[in-house]
Formats: C-alpha cells, structure tokens, sequence
C-alpha cells in the first residue's frame, strides 16, 4: 500500500522551513523545523489533513542543523512523548546539547568570520530556537529499517558530507527519499552549497545518483540552480536526478577552485572571501559570505580540512 507524503511548511522570518508527514498507521514527520514550528505550523497543516501531532509515533531528523532539530523536544511533547526520536549517532550531539552548536560554529566557519560577539550571538540562537535539549530514542549508523506500522517501512541510509550524520530515511517500496540538506544544488539563499566533507558529500551524491535513484526527492529548503531559480522541494525522478547531478557539477567546480587555493597558500587579504579570495573569483561566487548559516567558509574549512592545510 502506497502511504501520502505531505509537506508541512513552518513560518520562520523570510524564509518557511519544511518537514513531511509519512501518513502511515505510526505516522513520522521527517525533521522539525525551530522551536515554534511544531505549533506554528505542523500542527495546523496536520489538522487541515484531518490528522493530530498528537497521533505521530516518529520523529526522523535527517541531521543535526539548528533549523532540523530545533523544534524536536516541542514535538516530542506534543506527542505526549511517546515518539521516538531517530538521528545518526554523529549528529546525535547537536540533539542533546545547544553548546555543541556554538562548538561547532568556533571549529569551523567562526574561524574566518573575525566577528567578535559570534560566540554570543551563537549561544543566543540555539537558546531562541531549539525547543530543548532531547536524548535522542533511537541512534542509526545507516541500514537500519525503522516499522511504521501497516507493512510501511523506512530504510536508513548514511549519506555524510552536509554533516557528519546527515541520513537518508526512503520509504520502502515506492522510494521516496529524504535527504534534508544532503542535495545542496547551488545553495539556497546564500547562493552557495555547504559541506563539511567534501569527499563525504560527493560520495553520497553519487550513491544517491547512482544506487538509490529516488523516485520522489525531498529537500529541505528549495534548493536552487545556476541561474539562481529555486528547485520545489518535492521532485520526480527526472528532477531528482538532475539535482544531484548539478550538485555534483558545482562540487566538482567548488573544489578545483579550493585545490589551487590551497595549492598556493592561503593569504589574508581585506577581501569579505579571505583568505579564500580565489575560490569565489574562480566560481563566481558575488554573495555575502558572512550570511549565516555561512556556506561558503563552510565549504572552504572542509576542502581545507580533507587537503589538511
């Protein structure tokens, strides 16, 4: 029996931030948005689709960025806390801990922002919009499958590379796919794709691409392409495999640039891109770099990171 997917859509300043419901007997919403998306906006979609949050048994969380798990612990109470909450053990971190947030952003991009209060201004953040620190129920590696009740299940897959963690949950038999932020195209409104491992993410295209071959593909947040038109984030086959093959083009081009940067040495310079001025000239890259999330330093400590310089 096929099972609905249905996008919930959650308001968050600019921008919405999406989930999905798995309307399967033990229903599972994949990802949760911030801290006030679960009442803000999954609980009126679900009750526009005749549904109750009440009634969801899982929550999937594809990995542990601020904008995915922050509104985990509210859902998590709004099912009574009777759902179980599934993250790969390496994100698993950033489901417990606010500070491991923070940590994250002083390791990496906050190394070449030289903004002063970010810190604070990270801590404020995790404590604005994560509902709660949560011990995650189930901790996954990747091939796990996950009942859903009804003959539906969920196949687990490790697809590293946006995080550590990052997984995909496919619905078995109809091969719909959630990846999260793990089909990153061109960036979305930064205009830049963000990774922490290069190798890691480009692998996990290609198993995308080549052994998983999604029917359905469902992104995080639009996505968009080269001339800057956001991808939907429901694609078909067709378009699911041209999003993964542009993602694998851009990373391909990002990481030419970064070799011969890093080939030449690194220089501080008062370009907003230093010390990887060369990279955004090499791609083109025309958008502020200090943007959070910051995909493009980002991208750059990772390819740094991989080529250990």
């Amino acid at each position: 029996m096929t099972v609905a997917i249905h996008p919930l859509v959650s308001p968050w300043g600019r921008f919405g931030l999406y989930s999905f419901f798995i309307d399967a007997d033990e229903p599972a919403i994949v990802d949760t948005g911030i801290a006030s998306s679960p009442a803000e906006g999954m609980a009126p979609a679900l009750e526009a689709l005749g549904r109750r949050i009440e009634d969801v048994r899982w929550i999937l969380l594809t990995h542990g960025h601020i904008d995915h798990v922050g509104g985990a612990h509210a859902l998590w109470e709004l099912t009574g806390r009777r759902a179980q909450v599934v993250i790969h053990e390496a994100d698993a971190p950033m489901l417990r801990s606010r500070r491991a947030h923070v940590d994250e952003y002083l390791g990496g991009r906050g190394l070449y922002l030289h903004d002063l209060e970010g810190e604070a201004k990270q801590a404020a953040a995790t404590k604005a919009v994560i509902s709660g620190e949560l011990e995650p129920t189930m901790l996954v590696r990747g091939g796990e499958t996950l009942s859903l009740g009804g003959g539906t299940t969920v196949s687990v897959h490790a697809i590293p590379g946006h995080t550590p963690g990052a997984v995909a949950y496919v619905v078995d038999g109809q091969n719909d796919v959630f990846v999260g932020d793990s089909v990153q195209v061109h960036g979305a409104a930064n205009g830049f794709p963000g990774f922490v491992d290069p190798a890691g993410y480009r692998a996990s295209l290609e198993y995308l691409r080549d052994d998983i071959r999604p029917s359905h593909l469902y992104l995080g947040h639009p996505y968009r392409t080269a001339g800057g038109v956001p991808y939907g984030v429901e694609l078909d086959a067709e378009q699911a495999q041209t999003a993964i093959q542009e993602s694998l083009d851009i990373e391909g081009r990002v990481g030419h640039a970064a070799r011969g940067c890093l080939a030449h040495g690194l220089r501080e310079t008062s370009s907003p891109y230093s010390p990887f001025e060369p990279v955004a000239e090499a791609v083109g890259y025309t958008g502020d770099p200090t943007l959070e999330p910051s995909p493009f330093f980002t991208s750059m400590h990772g390819y740094r990171t991989q080529f250990k310089q």
